[in-house]
């Protein structure tokens, strides 16, 4: 009986196994055919993507809740592809221009 070493997903957060799933959709082929971060400089679209799917998991109601979620995080943005936290009012402009 030997160990199972298919396994290697152990002691990673579910949100973290989520953002890898993106790879696997080569998302960034997606934002090139579109063009979609051409107008925005500091908040890409995959930031974007990674900040609104962090809101589901951990119950947050506004951009506010999540981004302070985000940042209650310090150090550790960084395993999810970020360099930092998203600003609140950066997120809420971000989302406001998607909505609006």
């Amino acid at each position: 009986m030997g160990k199972n070493t298919e396994i290697n997903l152990v002691g990673q957060p579910i949100f973290k196994q989520i953002i890898d799933l993106l790879g696997a959709i080569n998302l960034e082929s997606i934002i090139k055919r579109h063009d979609a971060d051409r107008y925005y400089k500091s908040f890409k679209s995959k930031t974007h993507l990674i900040t609104m799917l962090f809101g589901i998991p951990s119950r947050c109601d506004s951009m506010g809740e999540i981004c302070e979620g985000m940042r209650a995080m310090s150090g550790k943005p960084n395993h999810l592809g970020l360099k930092s936290s998203p600003a609140k009012s950066t997120a809420c402009d971000g989302l406001r221009k998607v909505v609006g």
